[in-house]
């Protein structure tokens, strides 16, 4: 799951027609596809009704499924790009250690010794693993960190904060005209 905005969280994308039937093709962001079909209707991000999936089938990548408010291939392809939603409030609070990535977003980061260092901006997952995009308070750019154990070895979410150890190897590089030392 990504990122949240106002108490909605964003679980797929819709990706296009696939056949020719009016089936569309999803690409999910839950760790279980076929659970955008237990999540009823699903919603644009601004909250309004989006799609009411009725049936799927898992392939790579997500989901290809039929909803109740598409009926041809043209219509499935004009959905291609819409980012889907459901409530936050819809979803099983999670065990002790784990987390929706969604709820994260927004927390303070501190270093170890309790340093502030910014804010998370967004999760995400290029391929390799999540990410935590870190936005420095002090309007520097982004930087990004690996979502694991040695580097984020705390989240403190009823604190609203988590612990970022920095690696070596992610450094801030000068803006062209900084001075250096």
């Amino acid at each position: 799951m990504a990122q949240a905005r106002g108490g909605l969280i964003l679980v797929a994308q819709a990706a296009g027609a696939f056949g020719v039937q009016g089936d569309l093709r999803i690409t999910t962001y839950t760790e279980d596809p076929a659970a955008l079909l237990r999540y009823g209707a699903l919603k644009r991000e601004d909250g309004s009704p989006a799609l009411t999936l009725t049936s799927g089938r898992l392939v790579k990548g997500g989901l290809v499924a039929r909803a109740r408010e598409v009926e041809t291939r043209e219509q499935a392809q004009a959905l291609r790009g819409l980012r889907l939603y459901i409530d936050r409030d819809s979803l099983p609070e999670p065990d002790e250690d784990e987390y929706y990535l969604a709820d994260l977003i927004g927390l303070a980061v501190r270093a170890p010794d309790g340093a502030p260092m910014g804010r998370v901006k967004a999760v995400n997952n290029f391929g390799a693993g999540d990410l935590l995009e870190i936005s420095p308070e002090d309007g520097s750019p982004s930087w990004y960190a690996p979502f694991t154990l040695a580097v984020v070895p705390e989240v403190r979410l009823a604190e609203g904060v988590i612990v970022v150890d920095r690696p070596p190897e992610i450094e801030v590089k000068p803006e062209p005209g900084d001075e250096q030392d």
